[in-house]
C-alpha cells in the first residue's frame, strides 16, 4: 500500500519527493515490515494476553503430558493470532499488492491458521484437549495445499493469474502433458547444474507434501516455551535472502538459481514472519505467558511451505528447517514401531522415552531451558549451512 502511494507522490511532485524512490528498494520495506510487526507484537500483546486470559481461553493439557507440563494448564492459548495481525499488517503496508506471489502465501498461511483457530476453539470451549479430529484437520490441510500446489505449478515462469489460468486449461486440453520450464525441477543445493524434472504432477504432488508436512511439522515442535517460534524466525530470515536472490535477475545468474520473477517481494512477507516472531516470543519465552497454539503453528508452518516451494528451496528449507522435520519423524517413528510390534509381539514398545523429540530429552534429564536453548543453536547452525548453499554450488 505504501509502495503504491510512494510511487504516486512521486509521479505527482517529482521534484521535491524524490527521495521517496527508496521505497521501491524491497530490501528497505523488508526492513520497515519487520519493525512493523515486531513493534505491532510488542504493543498490541499484553492487551491480547489479558483478553485471552478474560475469556477464559486456557491450555488444556492432554492426560498423558509430563507432569512437569501440569502446572502450564490454564496458562492462554491462541496467541499465534497475535503472529498473523503482525504479518498481515506489516504485508499490507510494505508489499506489493499487484505480486501475485503474495497473495498465494497469504492465503495459504491465514487458511491454514483457520485451521488451527477452529482446532484451538474446539479444545478451549469444548474441552476437549485433542481439538479437531485429525482426519478432520488433514483434509481441510489437503484442500488448501492441493489448490496452492496447482497454482504454483504453473505460476512459477509466468507474471500475470491470466497467464496462470491460460496454462492451467492448456494443460488439461493437451491430456495433462507433464512439461514444465527447467526452473520448476527440483533442485539440489550444494550443485550448479544437478536438478530433475518432477513433471506437473510431481511439482503439484511435491509442493502439496512441503506445505502441509511443514505445517504439521512445526505443530508438533509447538510443545515447550519458545521452542517452536525462534527456529520459525531463524528460517524466515534465510528463506528472505533466498527469496531476494531468486527473485532478482543479476543475483538469481551469478549464483546460478533459477530467477522467479516476483518471487523477490517474499523477502518482505519473510522479514514480517521474523518481526512478528520475535514479539511472540517476548511473550512466549520461559515461562510463557501465552501459547501459540495451533493457529500459529500450522500457518507459520505453512507459510515457510509455500515460500521454499516458490523459491525452489524445498530441500534446503528441510535442511535449514532439520529440527522441525526430526521432531515429526520422531514422531511417526514413535507410532509407527508402537504399532508394528503390538501387532508382532502382543505389546506396543517404543523407540523414544517419550515423542516428539523434546519430550525425550526432558524425560533424560534435560531441563525445558536447555532443550530449547539447544533446539536453537541447531537451528542457527543448519541455517548457515543453508546459506552457505548461495556461494558452494
Amino acid at each position: 500500500m505504501l509502495l503504491s502511494l510512494a510511487q504516486w507522490l512521486q509521479t505527482m511532485y517529482p521534484e521535491s519527493l524524490g527521495f521517496l524512490r527508496v521505497f521501491q528498494y524491497i530490501t528497505f520495506r523488508a526492513v520497515l515490515a519487520a519493525m512493523t510487526a515486531l513493534l505491532i507484537g510488542l504493543a498490541f500483546g499484553p492487551w491480547l494476553i489479558r483478553r485471552l486470559t478474560e475469556l477464559k481461553i486456557g491450555q488444556p493439557v492432554r492426560g498423558y503430558a509430563m507432569e512437569t507440563h501440569l502446572v502450564k494448564s490454564g496458562t492462554p492459548t491462541m496467541g499465534g493470532a497475535l503472529i498473523l495481525i503482525g504479518i498481515f499488517v506489516a504485508t499490507l503496508l510494505w508489499s506489493d499488492w499487484s505480486n501475485r506471489f503474495v497473495w498465494i502465501v497469504m492465503i495459504v498461511t491465514f487458511g491454514f491458521g483457520a485451521i488451527g483457530w477452529v482446532d484451538d476453539w474446539r479444545k478451549v470451549v469444548d474441552k476437549n484437549p485433542e481439538g479437531m479430529a485429525s482426519r478432520e484437520k488433514f483434509m481441510w490441510q489437503t484442500l488448501i495445499g492441493v489448490l496452492a500446489a496447482i497454482y504454483l505449478a504453473f505460476s512459477v515462469s509466468e507474471t500475470s493469474n491470466l497467464r496462470v489460468i491460460e496454462l492451467f486449461f492448456r494443460w488439461i486440453q493437451s491430456g495433462f502433458s507433464n512439461d514444465l520450464p527447467p526452473k520448476a525441477d527440483l533442485m539440489l543445493p550444494f550443485f550448479k547444474t544437478v536438478s530433475y524434472p518432477l513433471g506437473v504432477f510431481g511439482f503439484m504432488f511435491f509442493a502439496w507434501f512441503v506445505i502441509v508436512g511443514m505445517s504439521n511439522a512445526v505443530n508438533l515442535t509447538d510443545g515447550l516455551d519458545g521452542l517452536a517460534i525462534m527456529p520459525v524466525v531463524l528460517v524466515a530470515a534465510a528463506l528472505a535472502i533466498f527469496s531476494y536472490v531468486v527473485g532478482n535477475a543479476v543475483y538469481s545468474k551469478y549464483l546460478l538459481f533459477p530467477h522467479i520473477p516476483g518471487a523477490g517481494e517474499l523477502m518482505i512477507f519473510c522479514a514480517a514472519i521474523s518481526g512478528a516472531g520475535l514479539a511472540f516470543l517476548w511473550f512466549n519465552a520461559y515461562p510463557a505467558q501465552v501459547f501459540m497454539g495451533d493457529v500459529g503453528a500450522l500457518a507459520l508452518g505453512g507459510a515457510l511451505g509455500t515460500v521454499a516451494v516458490i523459491t525452489r528451496q524445498e530441500i534446503l528449507l528441510g535442511i535449514m528447517g532439520g529440527v522441525f522435520v526430526v521432531e515429526a519423524a520422531s514422531v511417526a517413528l514413535q507410532v509407527g514401531w508402537f504399532k508394528y510390534t503390538k501387532r508382532k509381539y502382543g505389546e506396543g514398545r517404543r523407540i523414544l522415552l517419550m515423542a516428539p523429540l523434546h519430550h525425550h530429552f526432558e524425560k533424560s534429564g534435560w531441563n525445558e531451558t536447555q532443550v530449547v536453548i539447544r533446539f536453537w543453536i541447531i537451528t542457527m547452525l543448519l541455517c548457515l549451512v543453508g546459506l552457505a548453499s548461495l556461494k558452494l554450488r
